[in-house]
């Protein structure tokens, strides 16, 4: 007897990467290995109970890898340095994560020598182009197979299939798609297939349950997380306290609309209470210390970052280029940002920083000037005018 082909396939314990270890292994014949790259998104009890799903579903092994620290260390932070929200709504939840899971299941892949690595996307949507990307850059001898976009599967013909495997489990729950991570949860379902329905509360992973208003304080040290309502702590601490305080205030949540990597227009509901209100303070505090072209530049770079990071290009050099811009403007992003909470609201209510640009000794907007004259202004004002007053007398001597 032959011995099996060895497949290493990306496992969430989902109905995509459930359909997947039984067509691998009992129509194709395969030695099926699962993976799960943890991003933040899974308790202790959870990876167990996927783990358990896996040996129960026929993996010949399950292999679960930590990445939340390297996430945040290698990634996050850069998000948050940038203020990133994609087409200033999404905080690229899923986006980011997938790119850490592919690499990390590419590696394992290389580590126990599978000839081939799967994984369970579908051909209408982004992650496919994330997954075959990493695999093929870490891989690229190895066979990529995706059994659900190769035959153009629908959910239902998924859980039909798994039915008559004779696999049991809460079909309702599978209506929709849910991905958590430490940077946010993704929430898909036939109200994000069309244009004009929302999610219903149901969908959304928690719950809204808090009804008093609460006043958190957020710390930052050179642009990094470091404490959270005066107690320190390591920013992965900062963003999972957060979560659990944020969420059931409803805070967070939305859907994107945005183009994706394929060429189609798409929409994915999200929650990512934490995510928000992390860049909402960060920014506000920026926006106290740096210099106009700080932030103007950051801008500019922060978008073109998000947005390569979006299309799986987080391996492309200019990616660690950007990340160096980034970290290098941060060098005065130290303080505290308070901000208030509400049901499904926050706003930032100010800040306290040693290198807060509105110092007093300046002067006052508004109201008074210390460090000039009135006649300086005067002046200033004059040689800025000078250009376009100018070139609107030419233009009139020559009507």
């Amino acid at each position: 007897m032959s011995e099996k082909k060895k497949v290493v396939l990306a496992f969430s314990g989902g109905l995509d990467t459930s359909f997947c270890v039984k067509y691998l292994s009992e129509d194709k014949g395969y030695e099926v290995h699962s993976v799960l790259v943890d991003t933040g998104g899974f308790s202790d009890e959870e990876l167990k109970a996927i783990e358990a799903r896996a040996y129960s579903l026929g993996v010949k092994s399950h292999a679960t890898i930590s990445k939340t620290a390297a996430y945040y260390d290698e990634c996050i932070k850069y998000l948050i340095f940038g203020n990133i929200l994609k087409n200033n709504t999404y905080p690229l939840s899923v986006s980011a994560e997938r790119i850490f899971q592919a690499i990390a299941a590419a590696e394992f892949a290389k580590e126990i020598g599978a000839a081939a690595i799967a994984h369970g996307s579908t051909g209408a949507g982004n992650d496919q182009v994330r997954f075959d990307m990493a695999f093929r850059i870490i891989m690229p001898e190895a066979e990529i197979i995706t059994p659900i976009r190769d035959m153009r599967l629908s959910r239902e013909a998924e859980i039909e299939y798994l039915k008559s495997k004779g696999v049991d489990q809460e079909w309702h729950k599978a209506a929709y798609s849910i991905n958590k991570g430490l940077w946010g949860t993704s929430v898909g379902g036939k109200e994000t297939l069309t244009s004009n329905n929302y999610l219903p509360e149901s969908a959304f992973p928690t719950q809204v349950s808090k009804t008093e208003a609460e006043r958190v304080t957020l710390g930052f040290e050179k642009g990094e997380l470091c404490s959270l309502n005066d107690e320190a702590m390591s920013a992965v601490e900062v963003i999972q306290k957060l979560t659990e305080i944020a969420a059931p205030f409803g805070i967070g949540r939305d859907i994107h609309v945005g183009d994706t990597i394929i060429g189609i227009k798409g929409r994915v509901g999200f929650e990512a209470a934490a995510p928000l209100v992390i860049i909402k303070a960060h920014h506000t505090l920026e926006k106290h210390v740096l210099s106009e072209q700080q932030l103007y530049w950051k801008e500019q770079l922060a978008n073109w970052y998000g947005s390569l990071l979006h299309k799986g290009q987080f391996m492309e050099p200019v990616m660690r280029n950007i990340e160096t811009f980034l970290a290098d403007t941060q060098a005065h992003v130290s303080g505290l940002v308070h901000v208030h909470l509400a049901p499904y609201r926050f706003h930032v209510e100010g800040i306290e920083s040693k290198y807060d640009l509105m110092s007093s000794v300046f002067g006052s907007y508004g109201e008074m000037n210390n460090a000039w004259t009135g006649d300086d202004v005067r002046g200033f004002a004059k040689v800025a005018s000078n250009q376009v007053m100018i070139y609107q007398k030419i233009s009139e001597l020559n009507q």
